[in-house]
Order: C-alpha cells, then sequence, then structure tokens
C-alpha cells in the first residue's frame, strides 16, 4: 500500500486507523481528500497526507507548514457571525491576520477566480430551485471550489419598531408612502429581493427606493432606525441588535468557497477549524436568527427542490 497513489476505502481506513464507515463521514464533514471514479471512491494518498498535515496542532516551534505568510483574505457578502469568526481567529493565532473585502457575492466569487483571496463568503440564491452558489461557481471558475457550509440564517423585512407603517409582506412595498432601502447589485440579498418582488408580480418601478444602496445589512439597519426608510432586506441578527421588528422571508444557505489549490493552506485550515470550537459555537448563541446544524461540513449539490 505504501507505493499507492490512489488508496480505495478499505485501504484509507487502515491508514487513518479508522473504521470504514467512518470514511464517508469524514468525506463530508472534516473535507478528507476523496474523489468518486465509476461510482467508487479514491483517495489520493498525497492529498491526505497534507490533510493530516494542515489539521495538526502543536507544530514543534519554527516549523513551516506553509510558505505563504501574507494574511487570510476572505471576500464576498459580509455577515455579523462572520465578523465574530475573524475576531476569534485573529485573538487565537497571533502569527496569522484574517482580512475581509465587502464586495459582494457575485464579486467575491470573481476575485477566487481572479486568486484574489482565499476564501468567498456567498448566498447566491439559484433561480427557480431551492439551492446556492453552485450555478454561480460552475459559471465563473473553471475549477469547482470547496463548499463550506457556514452557516444558515434568516433573511427578513427590517422594519422600524413598533411596525408603524403596518408592513406585511413584500407586496406592501409597492405602496407610495413606504421608503425602501436597497443593497447593492450583485448581492445575494439584492439577488433574493429581485427575486421575491418578482415572485409578487411588484416591478422595481413601483418600489419607492428601490434604487437607494448600501453595501451591509448594518447599514440596512441604520437606515431604517433613523427614519430616512421605513424597511430594507437584511438578517435578522440586526434587527435584533438595533431593538427593530423583524418579518421572516426566507431561511437561506450562506457558505465558504475555496479553491481546491489552497483549500489545505494552513491559515484556511485554521479558520475552518474555528467554526467548530466552543467560543465561537458560544458566540452564536447569543445572536438571533442563525442555524448552524452543519456549519463546517462540506457541502454537496443536492436533488434541488423547486422554490416556493
Amino acid at each position: 500500500m505504501n507505493d499507492k497513489k490512489l488508496l480505495n476505502t478499505r485501504e484509507i481506513a487502515r491508514f487513518l486507523d479508522i473504521n470504514e464507515k467512518m470514511v464517508y463521514a469524514m468525506i463530508t464533514e472534516k473535507g478528507l481528500p476523496a474523489t468518486k471514479v465509476m461510482g467508487k471512491w479514491l483517495f489520493p494518498r498525497h492529498l491526505v497526507e497534507e490533510w493530516i498535515e494542515s489539521n495538526t496542532i502543536n507544530h514543534p516551534q519554527n516549523y513551516n507548514t506553509s510558505t505563504y505568510n501574507g494574511p487570510l483574505i476572505i471576500s464576498g457578502s459580509n455577515d455579523i457571525l462572520l465578523n465574530k469568526a475573524m475576531d476569534i481567529f485573529n485573538i487565537q493565532y497571533s502569527d496569522y491576520t484574517v482580512v475581509f473585502g465587502n464586495i459582494g457575492s457575485n464579486a467575491g466569487i470573481l476575485g477566487l477566480k481572479k486568486n484574489l483571496c482565499h476564501i468567498a463568503s456567498s448566498h447566491l440564491l439559484q433561480k427557480g430551485i431551492d439551492e446556492y452558489n453552485f450555478e454561480f461557481a460552475d459559471h465563473e471558475l473553471e475549477h469547482k471550489p470547496a463548499l463550506i457550509n457556514f452557516c444558515y440564517r434568516q433573511q427578513g423585512l427590517i422594519v422600524q419598531k413598533g411596525n408603524p407603517k403596518g408592513i406585511k409582506t413584500i407586496s406592501d412595498l409597492a405602496d407610495n408612502n413606504i421608503t425602501f432601502i436597497n443593497r447593492t447589485e450583485g448581492s445575494g440579498t439584492r439577488l433574493l429581493f429581485d427575486t421575491e418582488i418578482e415572485k409578487a408580480g411588484i416591478k422595481p418601478s413601483q418600489i419607492n427606493g428601490y434604487n437607494n444602496e448600501v453595501k451591509q445589512h448594518l447599514d440596512v439597519g441604520i437606515e431604517v432606525i433613523s427614519g430616512r426608510a421605513d424597511v430594507g432586506l437584511g438578517i435578522k441578527a440586526v434587527a435584533k441588535i438595533m431593538n427593530l421588528d423583524f418579518i421572516p422571508i426566507k431561511w437561506e444557505r450562506f457558505d465558504l468557497l475555496i479553491s481546491k489549490n489552497r483549500f489545505f493552506e494552513r491559515g484556511v485550515q485554521l479558520f475552518l477549524g474555528i467554526l467548530h470550537e466552543k467560543t465561537f459555537l458560544e458566540t452564536a448563541e447569543k445572536l438571533e436568527g442563525y442555524d448552524l446544524q452543519i456549519c463546517g461540513k462540506m457541502v454537496f449539490p443536492k436533488d434541488a427542490k423547486k422554490s416556493e
């Protein structure tokens, strides 16, 4: 077995000293490198060895696991919990720095394409089906990236405390007496909003404030709490932090896309490791509107269901 470049399930189980049934769980939950050929799982030995090395903790002093010494760069869609995860990373790993480029989901994937970032954060809803990100990644990227779930989060209408305009549904936004604050084009939230108004039979020209744009969920909350807008689409966490009312629209999947040539870089693996740690999970519990049931797990395309 030592000379083989590709190991089968039985051989990889023996190599890792685990039960064969555990191998399948480690593919989806831990990112164990694997490929499927004619319905059979095969494991490139050199990638498995890199995976083991990248997940090693307590390295000897001065041990260098990567030739890259710059910051870990995440670009794409912004999120409050993602900001918290980056804060935890920067505190815990003083020899690394994670930085974020708030450029929207679509631009984040383009940044991944141009090798301008290590991780792209995205929640782009695919048209007509309840699936996210894969179609956009396939369109822009030559090679399929790894998709790791960061969270499910609740999107909805953020309105002023007490909801003085009596807003109940997306359809109410066609009322000219209601002022809306929108997100920038190319963001996942803008895509979701455009999908929802299309379903409601509303044209952008019917919405007062459709062309007024901000870049972050927090900016939506600021516009609403200041009175400059009556409503905006955003995440529940922002509404609760700002003591605003919230009308739920959809639970959405928020993923981290990683090029396979960067997946095993130590900084990337350390950041993904944060997602399973107690400090991060306790931080998430203090916020509302998040579901972490598959957080940190590999996501694969499913048999997509039609959106309601």
